[in-house]
Formats: C-alpha cells, sequence, structure tokens
C-alpha cells in the first residue's frame, strides 16, 4: 500500500513538472498576429480580385450574380443545394459556378484561387452567426 502512495506522488510530481515546463500551443506574440493577419489579408484581397474577375471561357464574373459576395451566405454551408443535388460544400458551390454560369473549368478544392475566393466571400459576411444547413 505504501509503495502505492509512493508510486502517485511520484507520478504526479512528473505529469505536474512536464506541464509546468512544456510550451502551450496557443502561446504566440502579438507580432504573430500581425504577421497571420496581414497573410490572411493577402489572401482576402486576392480573392476580391478573382471575384470580380471572369474565372470561366465567358466575361461573366462572380459579381454579376453576387455584388460583393453579399448573397453567397457562407455561413450556411455545409447545406443541401439544389443545383448540386446533394449536401455541399462552399467550395462545391463555388466549382458549380465556375463550371456553369461562368463556363469554366472547376478548380482543384485546395487551389490557391479556390482558398482565395473561399476567404474573400466569408470575409465579406464577417460577424454573421454559423447557420450550417439553413436556407
Amino acid at each position: 500500500m505504501r509503495s502505492k502512495i509512493i508510486f502517485c506522488i511520484c507520478l504526479t510530481f512528473v505529469l505536474a513538472l512536464g506541464m509546468i515546463s512544456s510550451p502551450q500551443a496557443d502561446e504566440f506574440t502579438k507580432e504573430d498576429l500581425k504577421k497571420w493577419e496581414a497573410a490572411f489579408m493577402e489572401v482576402v484581397l486576392e480573392g476580391e480580385k478573382l471575384f470580380h474577375s471572369a474565372l470561366g471561357s465567358n466575361t461573366v464574373s462572380c459579381d454579376m450574380c453576387h455584388p460583393n459576395a453579399s448573397n453567397t451566405h457562407p455561413e450556411t454551408y455545409p447545406k443541401f443545394q439544389k443545383q448540386i443535388g446533394e449536401v455541399s460544400t462552399l467550395r462545391d458551390m463555388i466549382n458549380w459556378c465556375i463550371e456553369n454560369p461562368l463556363e469554366g473549368e472547376p478548380w482543384k478544392l485546395d487551389d490557391p484561387r479556390m482558398i482565395a475566393l473561399e476567404a474573400y466571400i466569408t470575409w465579406e459576411r464577417r460577424g454573421m452567426s454559423l447557420a450550417p444547413g439553413k436556407h
């Protein structure tokens, strides 16, 4: 019994020591925040350029149907999307628009252009409550 108590005390000490000396994953500086925000905003600005550009074989751009991304509602994805016929993500819908109204080739979901376009669309709707599945 005494050896179990000593073991528990030692184990508690070792665990406590490990927690004290290990770095926390969420520790960062103001400089880190500034750098990360600047990197994000570069992507948002690239997305804004794409949003106002012809992305397909015709001269249609996203903003012709969605001025300033105001009616894209990224906060409602994933949701059942009638045009696609299944539960879809925002990126799925972006590709549907590129293929159909814009008459272009779909982008890979990890394409930097896709990420930029998604960043701009969600940035324009910042502050809205998440409402997945809402129509």
